[in-house]
Order: C-alpha cells, then structure tokens, then sequence
C-alpha cells in the first residue's frame, strides 16, 4: 500500500487532492490533515508514509518552515508542494528547503498525478519555471555556466530525469565518471544537489 498524507487547510481543496490521488491506484490510500500539529502526530504515529503533500499557507507553521521539519525528522518520506505560491522564487526555496517537486494549484489533477508518480519513483517534480518567468535566458545553460560538452551531455540526460545509472548506460559511461560530471556541474551551477540542479535549469528554460 502506498501511504500518502495531505497536510491542507482548506477543506474542500483537501478532499479534492485526496479524491484525485486516490485514483491514481487501486492501493493509494490518503490520509488528511488540516494543521501542521495534525500532520505531525501521524506521521509520528506511523513508520510506513510514502509521501507528505503540503501547501505553503498553513494556518499554525508556514509551510517552508514545515519543509525544513519534514527534512529533519522524517528524511526518508518525501515532500511534494501544492500551492498557489507558484513564482519561480517560491519554487526554488520550496526545492531547496526540502521538496522533491512542486504543482501549482492552477495544474490540473492529470499533471498532480504526474508529478506524484514521478517523486514516488525517486525523481524530481518541477513546473515551467521559464513560463512562469514569462522570459528565457539569453544563452543555453552549459553557455552560460562554462560546461564541456561532455558534462554537457550528462546534464541534458539530468534534465530529462534519468538517474546516473541510466545516464551511464546511455553514454557508456561508469557511474562513478558519471558522478565525476555531476560533481562539475553542481559546482558550475552553484548548487548541491540534484534537485536545486533542476530548478536552475528549469529557470534557465532548459536551453542546453
């Protein structure tokens, strides 16, 4: 069973996020809360979460702050943010306090699943930071960053979400070169992880 608990205030946005993601499989179950202190004490009741969805507007903690908890106390459940705080700024410290992806609640409940899916996969769920900029970057990322083309290589495959495993079979690579060029571009892109590595990306409109 997959065990997913949506941490909203709003009633009937919270019971229509668990209606959706119910349905994303038959052994999806959803659990709500509608306070930081609720959402809490399940998570300290039960050992076997999957997934925390939080909105960023909660009534008793703001939810970048319960991002930061989640990341401290239960680091192996991750974090997906619904929230109508869809800037890019909100976004990236969003990812950077924690989350493993971010829907705007604008989204419709096909791209929620999605990006579900995604996280309890192991990967990363962003939006169009470059649309909801409304501009893109005047020149391609591994441009702008100083990336050799091999590197370059390795961060095209890393925009598309494929782990180093998979990037090191595709370019028939090791997986430890391939852990060497994610070290060159995190440390290009200024960031120190995969996710914050994305969102850079993204914000550049992934022009690579």
């Amino acid at each position: 069973m997959t065990k997913i608990l949506i941490v909203e205030d709003h009633a009937l946005v919270r019971e229509a996020l668990a209606q959706t993601l119910s349905g994303l499989a038959p052994e999806v179950w959803c659990e709500q809360a509608s306070s930081v202190d609720e959402a809490l004490a399940r998570l300290d009741a039960h050992d076997d979460w999957d997934l925390v969805v939080v909105d960023l507007m909660l009534p008793d903690m703001n939810g970048f702050s319960l991002l930061g908890v989640l990341a401290k106390r239960f680091p192996d459940v991750p974090a997906v943010v619904v929230s109508a705080m869809d800037d890019p700024a909100s976004v990236r410290r969003a990812i950077k306090g924690g989350a493993s992806g971010f829907v705007s609640k604008a989204s419709s409940g096909q791209v929620l699943c999605e990006a579900v899916r995604t996280v309890l996969d192991g990967g990363v769920y962003l939006p169009d930071l470059d649309h909801a900029a409304g501009k893109r970057a005047a020149a391609p990322v591994h441009e702008r960053f100083g990336l050799t083309p091999a590197q370059t290589r390795v961060m095209e495959l890393l925009a598309q979400g494929k782990t180093n495993r998979e990037i090191a079979d595709l370019l028939g690579l090791s997986e430890g070169t391939v852990k060497v060029h994610m070290s060159a571009i995190f440390r290009a892109l200024k960031v120190s992880n995969r996710a914050q590595a994305l969102v850079v990306i993204a914000r550049h409109g992934a022009r690579l």
